[in-house]
């Protein structure tokens, strides 16, 4: 049966059927088989093997898995990287100064030397992908519950260890289809990567919050970095003398731009979607969780704000924490009300009583819905506590350093007397508290504490709140839990060592043992955190339990909806993993008598343009050379193109990813999706999913005209009129 099952999703994956529109699907390169056909139907021109090849040169070899949480593609053949500026938007604060600050005038090294060095960001080029289901499936025959996944993890990494050739090389085993399916992917990966360019943030983040998730959209959403390789061109750590790296293929540019209907496909890996999810998980989703994210995290931005709107310094300390939780603070807002708004759930509910007729011939999977239900309804009940503790109670950044401090601590306790290893924990936790240090402001934080911790009395009931808080409620209680919860936090921030970086500093610079740890009132309240725990102290193996069966129930409901669609092309989640969609250039109507275009365009920036706002103000030199029509070749039709969008199916990851035409060459980076499809991760809206990137043509004005770095420029392929297909895409 379980080799029958491999050969079936096999089959389903390279069979090509016409019930699923080309635009959606996140599709594996390796396994893209014919869909090809579809492809060239829709204007792809290159061949298959320009898509992915393990043996020579392909597509897959010019992106890059920016840092593991976005998207770059190699665009010269001297390692040169273009991505979002919110992907490198870390990078760009880190560097910035109130005296030297490039996140808000921007920056463009005009020579290698002038290129800095960013710590601990790394790419990583995929080499090869692996099918390995049958090796999983011969490992774990005959196990289930732990015992299989205890199995699974280790067949994991035996297989991921056999791959590993080199250093620099890693490589994981992936689940697909819930575990039905199993792939090896591997990497090479690359430490030296430097920053190289980046516009103002007033173009990068222009429209801010506010046009975040939203079309029409003017944003230039870029940055430009460089990947570095040893002399002999191989992966090495930051040296001075390390060399631009020479890829096996980076992209041409395209200046012709875009016109609706033309063909568009997006390479890059997306994060996590979840559209197998039942309908019980979007009820969960919409009724409790998401919300209660959405009132965590807008109790974060707001205190954030106060604190950055009263000096460039601290602005400049939160800017990148900041963006990244507003992010999806607005992403939950939209999901939520898209996933309504669709009637996500009831279309599910639909669904799956077709499925339980279905189902109910058949012994494996009869009965399935019912067991969805009986978890969901043990679940429901402690769903908003558990998620408080993720966006709650380990929000502010003091409580899991205290947590790792309590870690590094008893492991020194436990090899006592090895110095070395003392040695190498304090080194450990001295970075830890330098990079805690970073980011602190002491105004934001207490009351980000206090209001987080007020917000959790107010929501879970009495006698549903675990022992140490209802214990500190009590303590500290002066009639409401504002306040109550403040006289808590003022307590702790000028009694405990651990909050405030100067006595942190202190107290691990003295020599302080364990058990001074264990007095520390800040150490006693973190230690009620430690996630793990936290569950088991407070709802036991529930969670557990839960978690197990769901795992369980999803293998077995994507096994069965395999095989009950013999016909029809699948594709699996994303998981981190590189995938491809293609599509086309394609405007759409979100409303009775209005219609998007599918570009926006440099004059519609200036009309949003508000000098001195935080969200829609624009560099001097972008009006200077807006205002004398200086676009150079970058312009068309007396404007200059700012944004397109595309139908092409993309989530959290994909950002920085290239858009590439038929012919192989960049057209734009993708970097975000529309406010009225923002069910897109679990459920895809045909009619209204659309992908927003930003034209080549402003990047490269951005950079040329304004930046002044002709270097840059010099450095590309650029493509004015498309040559023949087979050289499209640029070997070296």
């Amino acid at each position: 049966m379980r080799k029958q099952l491999y050969l079936m999703i096999f089959v389903l994956i390279l069979s090509f059927a016409n019930t699923v529109k080309a635009d959606e699907g996140m599709w594996i390169p390796m396994l893209i088989g014919k869909n090809y056909e579809q492809m060239k139907k829709q204007g792809f021109k290159l061949t298959a093997q320009d898509l992915y090849n393990a043996n020579g040169s392909s597509l897959k070899d010019a992106i890059v898995h920016f840092g593991g949480f976005c998207t770059g593609e190699i665009v010269s053949d001297k390692g040169l990287i273009f991505t979002n500026h919110h992907c490198g938007y870390d990078a760009i604060a880190s560097n910035s100064t109130p005296q030297n600050n490039i996140l808000d005038n921007g920056f463009y090294a005009k020579s290698y030397a002038e290129e800095k060095p960013i710590g601990g960001l790394f790419v990583r080029f995929l080499q090869r992908m692996e099918d390995v289901t049958a090796q999983v499936n011969t490992a774990t025959k005959g196990l289930t519950g732990a015992e299989k996944s205890s199995k699974m993890l280790e067949i994991f990494n035996t297989l991921s260890k056999a791959a590993v050739k080199a250093p620099n090389i890693e490589a994981n085993v992936k689940d697909f289809y819930k575990s039905n399916q199993f792939i090896l992917f591997v990497y090479e990966r690359f430490d030296d990567v430097r920053l190289v360019g980046a516009p103002p943030q007033n173009i990068g983040k222009f429209g801010g919050d506010t046009d975040n998730w939203e079309w029409p959209r003017q944003t230039g959403d870029f940055s430009v970095f460089r990947v570095y390789a040893s002399k002999g061109n191989q992966s090495a750590k930051y040296a001075v003398d390390n060399m631009p790296y020479k890829p096996k293929k980076f992209l041409p540019v395209s200046l012709k731009g875009v016109k609706n209907g033309d063909f568009s496909m997006v390479y890059g890996y997306p994060g996590r979607t979840d559209r197998y999810l039942t309908s019980y998980g979007v009820d969960l989703a919409t009724d409790k969780v998401s919300p209660t994210i959405v009132k965590l995290r807008d109790i974060r931005l707001k205190a954030w704000k106060t604190e950055m709107d009263k000096s460039v310094d601290t602005r400049l300390k939160l800017s990148s924490q900041y963006a990244n939780i507003a992010n999806y603070w607005k992403y939950y807002i939209g999901q939520t009300e898209q996933l309504k708004r669709l009637k996500v759930a009831d279309s599910k509910r639909t669904e799956e009583r077709a499925f339980t007729e279905w189902a109910a011939q058949k012994s494996e999977f009869a009965g399935l819905m019912e067991q969805y239900a009986d978890i969901y309804k043990s679940i429901d009940p402690i769903s908003v506590q558990r998620t408080y503790i993720n966006e709650g109670f380990l929000a502010s950044g003091w409580v899991p350093n205290a947590i790792s401090l309590g870690r590094a601590y008893s492991a020194v306790a436990q090899k006592k007397g090895d110095e070395a290893f003392a040695a190498q924990v304090k080194t450990s936790v001295n970075e830890a508290a330098a990079t805690y240090e970073e980011t602190y402001v002491e105004a934001a934080d207490k009351k980000i504490f206090a209001q987080i911790l007020a917000s959790f009395y107010k929501d879970i009931p009495v006698k549903s709140q675990p022992m140490f808080f209802a214990a500190i409620a009590e303590k500290y209680w002066t009639g409401n839990p504002e306040t109550t919860f403040q006289k808590y936090a003022d307590y702790l921030w000028e009694n405990s060592n651990l909050i405030k970086p100067e006595k942190l500093k202190a107290f691990l610079a003295s020599k302080a043992t364990l058990e001074d740890l264990k007095k520390d009132p800040g150490y006693q309240y973190a230690v009620n955190l430690l996630p793990a725990d936290y569950i088991k102290t407070n709802f036991g193996s529930l969670v557990a339990d839960f978690e197990n069966k769901k795992a369980e129930l999803d293998h077995l409901y994507l096994k069965a909806t395999l095989e009950r669609n013999p016909g029809k092309l699948m594709y699996p989640d994303a998981n981190s993993t590189m995938r491809l969609s293609y599509g086309n250039v394609q405007d759409y109507s979100p409303k009775d008598g209005i219609t998007y275009n599918i570009t926006t365009t440099i004059d519609g920036a200036m009309q949003k343009y508000i000098p001195g706002d935080g969200e829609f103000d624009l560099p001097a030199n972008l009006i200077e050379n807006y205002n004398k029509r200086n676009f150079g070749q970058y312009g068309n039709d007396g404007t200059l193109t700012v944004g397109f969008i595309s139908n092409n199916d993309i989530t959290g990851g994909n950002s920085g990813s290239p858009v590439i035409n038929g012919n192989g060459e960049l057209i734009g980076l993708a970097f975000d999706g529309n406010w009225e499809a923002m069910s897109g991760d679990i459920a895809f809206d045909k009619k209204f999913k659309r992908t927003i990137s930003v034209d080549i043509r402003y990047v490269l004005w951005c950079i040329d005209v304004l930046g002044g770095a002709k270097n840059i420029i010099d450095e590309l392929d650029l493509r004015k009129n498309t040559p023949a297909a087979k050289t499209a895409v640029k070997k070296k």
